[in-house]
């Protein structure tokens, strides 16, 4: 089981809300996760990032990879350092 930690859609049409979640690679977008780990809202100004950056990190260290998305919010919440 491939683990990923990627974006999931909620909110209405035109009205875009996202959690951070770890799902299994094989899953839907907005099917089963294993974990939130936080939310983003791309609609404010400055975009609303809360993330659970311990939570994030361990995940990371267990194995799981993020999207190139969620890569750019955890190294702006601070999770991880940009190389």
């Amino acid at each position: 089981m491939a683990l990923k930690i990627r974006l999931t859609r909620l909110g209405d049409k035109k009205s875009p809300f996202y959690r951070v979640v770890v799902a299994d690679s094989r899953s839907p977008r907005d099917g089963k996760f294993v974990e939130i780990l936080g939310t983003y809202n791309p609609l404010t100004n400055p975009a609303e990032i809360k993330i659970n950056n311990e939570k994030a990190v361990e995940w990371i260290k267990n194995g799981a990879q993020p999207t190139d998305t969620a890569k750019e919010l955890l190294i702006k919440s601070g999770a991880i350092e940009r190389k």
